[in-house]
C-alpha cells in the first residue's frame, strides 16, 4: 500500500516559528488546484502499490473552500481509501465548512490548536484565540468527524508547567482522538528565532522541556492513549495511518510545491518556489530534484525513524553493522533502550530524551 501526501501551501498570514513552504498568495490558489489535480493524474501510475492513505497538509488547506478540496479528492480518488486527513486551522472553522468537508470524503481532521492560552497563541503569531480553537473542534464533533487530532506545542517562551497540564487536560476534556505535540524549535530563518538572537524572548531550558515532555506522556497514559511515536498519542486503534507510513518505509507520492516523495530506495521532491512549480505543471516539464539511497542510506533510516515508534527495530539490524557493543552499552549501563519479548530495541522513556544520540551511535 502507499500514500498520498498533498501539498496546499497557503496561509492568511505565517506562524512566527514555522519553517514550512508556505506563501499569502492567495490569489493563486485557483490556479495552483489545477495544477495539483494535473500532477496527480500525471503521476498517478508512479507506484505499483495502491493509494490507501490521502494527507492533504499545508501552509493551511483550510485555506481552499470545499469545492477545490473535492477536485483534489476527485483526481485522487476518494472510494475506498483507508483514512484521509485535513489540517485545518481554528480560525476558518464553520459549520457550514466542516459540513461540506465532510462530504468531500474527509475522514480526519488534524486541528492546529498549539495552545488554549489565548497569550501563547499571540506570542507564537496564530490567527485564532482558544475560544476558537474549543468551537472548532466543538464543531467538527458535531459536523461527524469521530476522528480529531489537534496539535500542541510545548517549550514556548513564558509557559507555565501549569498552562501546559491545562492544555493537556483540556484535550482529554473534549474527547479527542490523537494528539501531536511537539517541543518548541527555532528554526533558521523564522521570525521567533530572530526574537531569541535579538534577546526578546527566552527559551525554556532543557530541563524544564524533558519535564513538560514526561508529563505530557504520563498524563496521555493515565487518560488511555497509546505513544506509538515519539510525539505522537491515539487512543487505541486510532493511530494515524499515513503518518505511520513515514516511520515505516512505506511509499508515498508527494504533489504540490515543495511536496517531497518516496519509493523505497529514492526520494524525491517538487520545488519549493510557487511559480517554479505552477510553470513546471502548465508547461509539463516539471523539474523534481532526486536522490538514489544506497544501503548504508536506508539502514540509517530505518533506525533512525524505527527508534521513533513504540515498535523500534529488530534487533538482528545490527548484527551485521557491528552496532553490538554500542546496544549493550545503552541497554545495560544507560537504561536509554529496551530489548522486547520478540528481540526488537525499543527506546526508553529516558532514552527519548537523548534519542537523536543514540541514533548517531547505531547509524554507520
Amino acid at each position: 500500500m502507499a500514500g498520498l501526501y498533498v501539498h496546499i501551501p497557503f496561509c492568511a498570514k505565517r506562524c512566527l516559528y514555522c519553517d514550512f513552504f508556505s506563501t499569502t498568495q492567495l490569489g493563486q490558489r485557483e490556479r495552483y488546484v489545477e495544477a495539483v489535480v494535473r500532477e496527480i493524474r500525471m503521476r498517478r501510475n508512479e507506484t505499483d502499490e495502491p493509494i490507501r492513505t490521502i494527507y492533504l497538509g499545508g501552509g493551511t488547506p483550510s485555506q481552499l473552500p470545499a469545492v477545490s478540496i473535492a477536485r483534489i479528492l476527485d483526481a485522487a480518488g476518494r472510494d475506498g481509501k483507508e483514512e484521509i486527513t485535513m489540517e485545518l486551522n481554528p480560525a476558518d472553522a464553520t459549520p457550514e465548512y466542516l459540513s461540506e468537508l465532510k462530504r468531500t470524503g474527509i475522514q480526519r481532521l488534524s486541528i492546529g490548536v498549539q495552545s488554549f492560552q489565548d497569550e501563547l497563541l499571540l506570542l507564537i503569531g496564530r490567527r485564532h484565540n482558544a475560544a476558537q480553537a474549543i468551537r472548532a473542534i466543538r464543531m467538527a464533533q458535531e459536523a461527524g468527524f469521530e476522528n480529531i487530532s489537534i496539535d500542541l506545542i510545548y517549550a514556548l517562551p513564558t509557559q507555565t508547567m501549569a498552562q501546559w497540564m491545562a492544555d493537556i487536560d483540556r484535550a482529554i476534556e473534549m474527547k479527542i482522538q490523537h494528539i501531536s505535540s511537539y517541543g518548541l524549535m527555532y528554526e533558521e530563518g523564522t521570525a521567533l528565532t530572530l526574537m531569541r538572537d535579538r534577546g526578546q524572548i527566552t527559551p525554556t531550558d532543557e530541563e524544564t522541556e524533558n519535564e513538560m515532555y514526561d508529563s505530557l506522556c504520563e498524563r496521555l497514559r493515565q487518560a488511555g492513549f497509546v505513544h506509538y511515536e515519539v510525539s505522537n498519542f491515539a487512543l487505541p486503534g486510532l493511530e494515524a495511518k499515513h503518518n505511520s507510513s513515514y516511520w515505516d518505509g512505506t511509499p508515498y507520492i508527494g504533489v504540490g510545491a515543495g511536496a517531497h516523495s518516496y519509493t523505497g530506495n529514492t526520494r524525491s521532491w517538487n520545488p519549493d518556489d510557487l511559480e517554479a512549480y505552477l510553470r513546471g505543471i502548465e508547461n509539463g516539464s516539471l523539474e523534481r530534484e532526486k536522490e538514489v539511497l544506497s544501503e548504508k542510506d536506508l539502514y540509517n533510516e530505518r533506525v533512525m525513524l524505527g527508534l521513533r515508534t513504540n515498535k523500534g527495530i529488530p534487533e538482528s539490524y545490527l548484527d551485521v553493522h557491528n552496532g553490538r557493543e554500542v546496544v549493550t552499552g545503552l541497554t545495560r549501563k544507560q537504561q536509554w533502550l529496551r530489548r522486547t519479548e520478540d528481540g526488537r530495541l525499543v527506546a526508553t522513556q529516558k532514552g527519548i530524551h537523548v534519542l537523536n544520540r543514540i541514533i548517531e551511535d547505531l547509524m554507520i
